[in-house]
């Protein structure tokens, strides 16, 4: 059985880094994101890790866990949404009081997946794979972003449905800001290994594939314990995304999750875009997407709104969803149950 969190809306949000914080150069574009949120009603409540960044983490792994449990036991605070990702969250992950952890939101992506899955595996609790919290700077936000807000205040028991966004950004423009932060100007194409319509159904497990690979192997990757004491007879639906891996890197790292039994009880997978899919020798990353379809005998959807290339959809970790892509565009419906 998954559990399922609330966040009210007004509610009182937490931000800490238990990733990468912000360098000084920065802080004025957190400080934005922080009036923006307010604006919409919302309380924010800041730790002391967002403020520092210091050899590539915030801070040392116990004062970053210590922030996160604290803020995870504050019952005003009715969601957690850290900064950004970032390298290292891996570090801290031995220090989270899983064991204490009571159902509540947390929203992001990146490095931030790690976090995310290990909690859904470990206890149960649904997590949300979406936006970080600067990508809420906006002075409003595209359809496919603003989604974060219905998913986090929707009930147990509800139904949420998600488009396929209609354009994506190609690359970053930061000296020419934006009203809604992204600059959308490339058609988005869902497509499919088959080349033709897919549907698939299960209960939704991933994140970004450079970071979770390496929970493979310990207490915070046992997807097998994980299907048989909250979902039992379940099937998956992995969704995946490439930060920086080329394809033959993000090959060995699907092959090791097969080896590792991830893939056992799959219905289908989905990749989200990705600008980091270089061929090595010619080798492609529809290759990759082929290969591992055959393997597994299993559809595979790919070039998603999940990820680096925004927008992105906001996907719960053990939600039940039905996918669906068709004329390269798509549908997600999760179901809170």
């Amino acid at each position: 059985m998954i559990q399922y969190p609330r966040m009210e809306k007004g509610a009182v949000v937490g931000v800490t880094a238990p990733s990468s914080g912000i360098e000084p150069g920065l802080h004025d574009m957190f400080r934005t994101a922080v009036s923006r949120m307010e604006e919409r009603g919302y309380h924010i409540r800041v730790g002391e890790t967002v403020w520092t960044q210091h050899k590539a983490k915030s801070a040392p792994a116990k004062v970053r866990a210590e922030e996160l449990n604290e803020m995870l036991g504050d019952r005003q605070i009715g969601a957690i949404i850290p900064p950004w990702g970032g390298e290292l969250l891996i570090e801290m992950l031995d220090r989270v009081d899983f064991d204490r952890m009571p159902p509540k939101w947390i929203l992001g992506y990146s490095d931030l997946s790690v976090l995310l899955l290990a909690i859904t595996l470990k206890t149960g609790i649904a997590t949300a794979h979406g936006l970080n919290f600067v990508d809420l700077r906006g002075t409003y936000s595209d359809h496919t972003s603003a989604m974060w807000e219905a998913v986090l205040t929707a009930k147990p028991g509800d139904r949420i449905a998600q488009q396929a966004s209609a354009k994506y950004q190609k690359e970053w423009r930061h000296d020419d800001p934006s009203p809604c932060v992204f600059h959308l100007t490339e058609p988005t194409v869902w497509k499919t290994v088959s080349g033709g319509p897919e549907s698939l159904q299960g209960r939704l497990l991933g994140g970004c594939v450079d970071v979770i690979r390496h929970l493979i192997g310990t207490p915070y990757g046992d997807v097998a314990a994980f299907r048989e004491r909250h979902i039992p007879g379940e099937p998956l639906l992995w969704y995946l995304e490439n930060c920086e891996l080329n394809t033959a890197d993000l090959r060995r790292s699907l092959v090791q999750m097969k080896y590792a039994g991830w893939f056992e009880g799959c219905a289908g997978l989905m990749f989200g875009r990705s600008a980091a899919n270089r061929p090595m020798e010619g080798y492609t990353v529809e290759d990759v997407y082929q290969e591992l379809s055959e393997e597994l005998g299993v559809p595979v959807i790919y070039d998603i709104d999940c990820g680096h290339v925004p927008p992105q959809m906001t996907l719960v970790n053990g939600a039940y969803a039905e996918v669906k892509a068709v004329g390269g565009g798509g549908t997600l419906v999760q179901y809170f149950k």
